[in-house]
């Protein structure tokens, strides 16, 4: 009888990282009778299908050989090209050549990690954070260690004293419009994380793929801008709010030293981002008035906010709190002390209703009374539908045992 031996285990790394609670809710949440506050999805009926099918078309027809081809890792010129004007429009000068075009801004993330963290070292994030980079990061074998943070970021004081005592590798920030908060960095604070960095040795990481979707108040500057931050600062966006997510086209603007390091990474994930994709993205930031679009965008985005915020205090219970975002997808709500997000959302969703619990969001001590609510997703009757599901699935709100 021949032996049939086991393979070789998984790596460590492969079971040690859990998948995102999100999708598992989305999964949860299918039901097409559900109204879903949980998934950050951008609404399918704002795309502009036509314009962006006109643009593929355009494409396949003009340079059907080059748009069916391998391209160069870097990206393709011409998306380079529109995509540094765009920046340099919006008041961070850029260089085609301080672009790398990725998958999706989610890919430069996990570039970044393969290009800077070994495994042990220790990563700084906002808490709470971004959920997919808390994965990124403990995939890359990483220490992932919390800055503590208020409504207006992460505190100063407490960001210069964990670099000083873990010396990490980098510091993670969305600051503006975060996810999951929809809370946005203050200038005093962006300059003061610019300011660590700078005399205390740190690579920023600022992720921005919510910049554009402001409702109210005025633009804050990148921690890009500032000049003691511009050689240790790395800023990663994408179409997929503006555009559309299926495309899968961001960017990444930094050093070209760090930017070269993660075209070899970028190399040996998938060679290239999608040569067909990247050209349709920059025939159609030539041929169409992207701006116009995402104004539109911004006016159907904002009724949608406006249209949770008015309805909440009537969906959750008393003792309730949440936020006012100026822009972005998401609000950030909490239940009264002695509940918990988690073991509610069952209820939730027997009541057709869902959101996302607050706790995996958090990279120290859980705060297991919040969640985070999308408000882009369902137009403003659908999210007043959503909302008085929820209240009658939250009352009364049992405490925890």
């Amino acid at each position: 009888m021949s032996v049939h031996a086991a393979v070789p285990a998984l790596a460590a790394r492969a079971t040690s990282v859990g998948s995102s609670p999100v999708r598992e809710i989305l999964a949860l949440t299918a039901r097409p009778e559900v109204i879903s506050f949980a998934g950050g999805l951008p609404a399918p009926e704002l795309f502009d299908e036509e314009g962006i099918a006109a643009a593929f078309a355009s494409v396949l027809a003009d340079r059907p050989g080059a748009a069916l081809q391998y391209s160069t890792t870097e990206g393709d010129p011409e998306l380079r090209a529109a995509t540094a004007a765009r920046l340099s429009k919006r008041g961070l000068s850029t260089e085609p050549d301080q672009l790398v075009i990725t998958t999706g801004s989610q890919q430069g993330l996990t570039l970044l990690a393969a290009a800077l963290v070994e495994p042990g070292d220790v990563v700084l994030v906002e808490d709470p954070c971004y959920l997919a980079a808390l994965q990124v990061f403990g995939f890359a074998g990483a220490r992932v260690v919390a800055v503590p943070s208020d409504e207006d970021g992460p505190d100063p004081d407490a960001l210069e004293s964990l670099v000083l005592r873990e010396r990490p590798k980098l510091f993670y920030c969305v600051p503006t419009f975060q996810n999951p908060t929809g809370r946005t960095m203050t200038a005093s604070r962006r300059r003061a994380v610019a300011d660590v960095a700078s005399r205390l040795g740190l690579w920023v990481v600022e992720d921005d793929p919510y910049g554009e979707l402001r409702y109210e108040g005025d633009p804050v500057p990148w921690i890009s801008s500032f000049p003691d931050a511009v050689d240790r600062t790395v800023l990663l966006g994408s179409y997929s709010k503006i555009m559309a997510p299926g495309l899968r086209v961001g960017w990444m603007r930094g050093p070209v030293g760090l930017l070269r390091a993660c075209v070899v990474a970028k190399q040996a994930a998938d060679l290239h981002t999608s040569t067909v994709v990247q050209m349709a993205a920059a025939r159609y930031l030539v041929d169409r008035d992207l701006d116009a679009h995402v104004a539109r965008v911004r006016s159907a985005y904002g009724a949608r906010r406006d249209a949770m915020l008015a309805g909440l205090s009537a969906a959750l219970p008393p003792g309730s709190s949440w936020n006012r975002p100026s822009g972005g997808m998401f609000l950030w709500a909490r239940l009264p002390a002695g509940c918990d997000a988690t073991s509610l959302l069952r209820t939730a969703v027997a009541h057709d209703v869902a959101y996302v619990p607050g706790a995996p969001f958090f990279a120290g001590a859980p705060d297991r009374a919040a969640l985070r609510l999308c408000f882009v997703t369902s137009g403003v009757e659908e999210i007043e539908e959503g909302l008085r599901r929820l209240g009658r699935a939250l009352s009364p709100t049992p405490p925890l045992p």
